[in-house]
């Protein structure tokens, strides 16, 4: 391991990212942000640094413990960040939400059948 890596390598190798270029593409579009300020995807991290990283409409903020260039397992990617407690309580208070509106939403028993179908497509045009 070195002492500084580049920020889309380090979010790749955390598996915040599934790609190397969706992690770029997160930094330049100011989905990142090292110590507070929006960076370039060149930009370098050590341990000690704090990110904010904006996801799928879910925040993390994460404090760097060790950098690594390589993706490996998810055991070991947690080991290169420590979240805070507020971030891991926002992120569970908002997927309780998310479970609560999908579970009011109503849900039909089964699949409609042809003539329901046809009902439906009328309805839309």
């Amino acid at each position: 391991m070195t002492d500084v890596v580049r920020i889309d390598k380090w979010l790749w190798a955390a598996r915040f990212f599934k790609t190397r270029s969706l992690a770029a593409q997160a930094v330049s579009g100011g989905k990142v942000q090292l110590n507070g300020q929006r960076v370039k995807p060149a930009r370098t991290v050590k341990p000690g640094d704090e990110l904010e990283i904006h996801k799928s409409g879910l925040e993390y903020q994460v404090h760097i413990v060790g950098v690594s260039e390589r993706r490996g397992p998810a055991v070991v990617a947690q080991t290169l960040y420590q979240e805070s407690e507020q971030s891991v309580r926002r992120r569970e208070a908002l997927r309780e939400q998310h479970r609560l509106a999908g579970a009011s939403a109503p849900h039909p028993q089964h699949r409609p059948d042809k003539k329901a179908r046809r009902q439906l497509r009328d309805m839309k045009r």
